[in-house]
């Protein structure tokens, strides 16, 4: 468990309280909002059936990093996710960039949603008659209200995901009912399929949005430490999280693409609250509307707990300054990462276009899959089959790997064909980000306290 010295000098750790469905619900419940917003921007580039293109290789993407993710993880069950991963089998550098990658995709994905709900509130108040409804306080009160439940415990936070999570897949298979897909009564496929207008240089283009189906599935990870029994959870919680967003990605464009023209579609901030409305079915709106908002809740809550995850583990490994590795007396959360990165997620929300918040978002978590693709195959080289206990052993060994970088590599040309500004951007900031941890911050680091396996020597060593 990890300990952290408190004023008086005694340890306090991190509660093991979670299982299997808190993993799922931390899972799912950060990723589901990417089926009520953002997916659709795909069909922008490239129209509908570029857009389920997209979703079904996304998907293959993910599958990799699920497989990887779970067996690395259940053998690495410590908190910061890949950033622990990264510190015991590739070194300090690279660590220090996966948290980072942690941190600022999450806190993205944090944004992304409190811009989404406050973008719906505003939209629904003007459909009641309150023309005078402001987004901006409700982006506020989000973030500050979930960086709250996430200050007052791990075990509180993740159970209302859980529930929050549910009520909003429910809400997509009732909807997929309700348009009845046995049937042309309200769906037109026939006259809204367009083909590739822009070819298969459009499919490559949506892969870029395509990831949003997915994107933070991988944050399962992040709760390893408070796990109780991380060989089983992990697996079985990510694992049955993916199962579950590839069932509901393809539900989830099968109705929109059949209700929806693709130029509206493509541009729409709330895609499937937009379905509900063309049904003209009240109780649709209204619950499509209820899991707009729980999955937006849902999602940020989950990323306001991973996100302080990985920058509590990079400071209690003194890759950030040590005041952020302290763990609460009573709550037994890292209280202070979780307040640190609020006034971060609120500039985001508050200023910037939500497309290039989630664009961030992707080249952050994109970043972090390259780096798994070969993490994976250093693992496996250092500590072979039967050397160390795994709790899953994902299969097909290499394959998943290599696809992985084959996808990721085509996704960042997808990037770079409309955001190639920010693409570059980014990689700027990670470039200094690295040289002032080499010169600076890599002297506090003491690499002897934060390896907490115990393995034996890696082959070749």
């Amino acid at each position: 468990m990890t300990q952290t010295t408190a004023v008086h000098g005694e340890k306090i750790s991190l509660l093991r309280v979670l299982g299997p469905a808190h993993v799922w619900a931390l899972g799912v419940g950060i990723v589901l909002v990417g089926e009520y917003m953002g997916w659709n921007f795909a069909v922008g580039k490239g129209g509908m059936i570029a857009a389920l293109i997209a979703c079904w290789v996304a998907g293959l993407l993910y599958t990799c990093v699920a497989m990887i993710d779970s067996e690395v993880t259940s053998t690495v069950a410590a908190a910061g996710g890949q950033y622990a991963q990264a510190k015991h089998i590739v070194g300090p550098l690279m660590a220090f960039n996966v948290g980072l990658y942690l941190v600022f995709a999450y806190t993205m994905l944090e944004a992304a949603n409190a811009i989404t709900l406050g973008y719906l509130v505003q939209t629904v108040g003007t459909m009641a008659g309150f023309a005078d409804v402001h987004d901006k306080p409700f982006i506020v009160l989000t973030i500050m209200f979930l960086a709250w439940l996430n200050y007052r415990g791990v075990y509180a936070t993740l159970t209302v995901n859980l529930i929050l999570t549910a009520i909003a897949f429910v809400a997509i298979i009732i909807l997929f009912a309700a348009v009845k897909p046995w049937s042309n009564e309200l769906l037109d496929h026939k006259d809204m399929l367009n083909g590739l207008p822009y070819g298969w240089l459009g499919v490559i283009a949506s892969l870029h949005f395509g990831l949003w189906y997915y994107l933070g599935i991988e944050g399962t990870c992040q709760a390893a430490e408070e796990v109780r029994s991380p060989p089983r959870s992990l697996p079985l919680g990510t694992m049955t999280g993916i199962i579950t967003l590839l069932i509901a990605a393809t539900m989830t464009w099968y109705v929109c693409a059949g209700l929806m023209p693709w130029e509206y579609l493509g541009q729409a901030v709330t895609p499937l609250f937009d379905a509900a409305r063309l049904t003209n079915s009240m109780p649709l709106m209204v619950l499509l509307f209820v899991g707009t908002v729980f999955s937006t809740l849902a999602s940020a809550n989950g990323c306001i707990n991973d996100a302080s995850r990985a920058w509590f583990s990079m400071g209690r490994d003194r890759y950030l300054p040590t005041w952020f590795g302290a763990v609460h007396p009573r709550n037994r959360t890292p209280y202070r990462s979780i307040v640190f990165l609020v006034p971060v997620a609120l500039i985001f929300a508050y200023f910037a276009p939500l497309d290039q918040v989630i664009t961030f978002s992707i080249l952050s978590g994109l970043l972090g899959y390259t780096y798994m693709s070969f993490n994976v195959i250093l693992f496996r080289r250092k500590w072979p089959l039967g050397t160390i206990k795994r709790g899953y052993i994902h299969p097909f060994h290499p394959l998943p790997a290599i696809v992985l970088l084959i996808l990721c590599s085509a996704t960042y040309f997808a990037v770079f064909l409309g955001y190639g500004t920010q693409l570059v951007a980014m990689l700027v900031f990670f470039v200094i980000a690295s040289l002032w941890f080499h010169f600076h911050r890599y002297q506090y680091v003491r690499r002897g306290d934060q390896f907490t396996m115990q393995w034996p020597r890696p082959q070749g060593y």
